[in-house]
């Protein structure tokens, strides 16, 4: 029996999940799945692939492809797009691709186009619909994407929890850590903080957060929740969370500021959405970057996303499956 055929797989594999859907020429969703963070760069290369792995394969289930039953031949997909966390560089390239052609090889997958893009940019699609626009996500990790009227775009940040990622959910937390060790030996102002995050990680001292950081549980994802922490001290009035939180706050406005004026978006309407678990659940920080963007570029218009990043990776395909003439087969 031959390979059974799709014409769409767009993948949204992010650091907190990954999301797979099978899609007809006309977007039509046939098939979804679901799996854990793809983000090479915090959880290894195994993992992610294994994660990627997880989601095509029970999308493909979704879509009613069996392999038991359809024969040993295979998918074939006219085009399949993978907008994945961790695609900053000429390297990651290479290293995710590589990835990328793993999985397709290890689920019998063969396809005719192969696209593989920052997820930063398929969220902005989907946020924006094609319209001028900035996305500032801060989750797991932070990004800046814009697109002005042209149709030109450009990144801020997002290189990454060891050189960047400011204001981020790892970056916070990691502050945090920062914060309760200097209160500790003197160098900082005591802090609420201590308490808290002592309690959160189950742990006793200071010594023992130390011990923490360079033992197995401590993760980028494990940072990245602390974040949470330096919310409730910042509701309890802690002056250290405050500064902190501010920190972020003038971080994530750098990078929105270097976008608009990359893209001389400066006297155009454009709208700006704020994303990510830390944006939607920390109202001061983002009322602090709401502030700050609106006294410096008075056309702004705040929206929330049009529809979700999974959306942008299927324009995306079926921007490309118009281009080579794909139909239904």
């Amino acid at each position: 029996m031959g390979a059974r055929t799709f014409s769409l797989l767009a993948v949204d594999g992010g650091g907190t999940k990954c999301r797979a859907v099978v899609a007809d020429v006309r977007g039509g969703w046939l098939g979804e799945g679901r799996a854990g963070s793809s983000n090479y760069q915090s959880v290894g290369q195994d993992a992610a692939a294994r994660e990627v792995s997880l989601a095509v394969k029970a999308a493909l289930t979704d879509a009613g492809y069996a392999p038991e039953r359809d024969g040993s031949g295979g998918v074939k997909l006219g085009c399949a797009v993978f907008a994945l966390a961790g695609l900053d560089t000429e390297q990651d390239r290479t290293v995710l691709t590589a990835l990328v052609v793993e999985v397709l090889h290890g689920l019998d997958i063969q396809v005719d186009r192969l696209i593989i893009e920052n997820d930063g940019f398929a969220a902005l699609l989907g946020a924006t619909d094609g319209a001028p626009g900035v996305l500032v996500i801060a989750g797991t990790g932070s990004i800046v994407y814009g697109v002005n009227k042209e149709g030109m775009n450009c990144r801020a940040g997002g290189w990454g929890h060891l050189v960047g990622d400011e204001g981020s959910g790892y970056w916070i937390g990691k502050k945090a850590i920062t914060a309760v060790m200097k209160a500790e030996d003197g160098r900082g102002r005591p802090t609420r903080l201590t308490e808290r995050l002592l309690s959160h990680l189950g742990l006793n001292n200071a010594e023992e957060l130390y011990n923490w950081t360079f033992s197995p549980e401590y993760s980028v994802e494990r940072v990245a929740q602390l974040w949470e922490v330096v919310s409730q001290a910042l509701n309890d009035g802690d002056e250290a969370s405050r500064l902190l939180v501010e920190e972020a706050a003038d971080e994530l406005y750098q990078g929105a500021s270097a976008v608009i004026r990359n893209l001389s978006m400066e006297n155009e309407k454009f709208s700006v959405i704020l994303q990510g678990g830390v944006l939607q659940n920390a109202p001061y920080l983002r009322g602090l970057i709401c502030g700050r963007i609106r006294s410096d570029f008075p056309s702004a218009q705040w929206d929330s996303a049009k529809k979700e990043p999974i959306y942008g990776v299927i324009s995306m395909g079926l921007a490309h499956i118009r281009q080579i003439g794909l139909h239904e087969s």
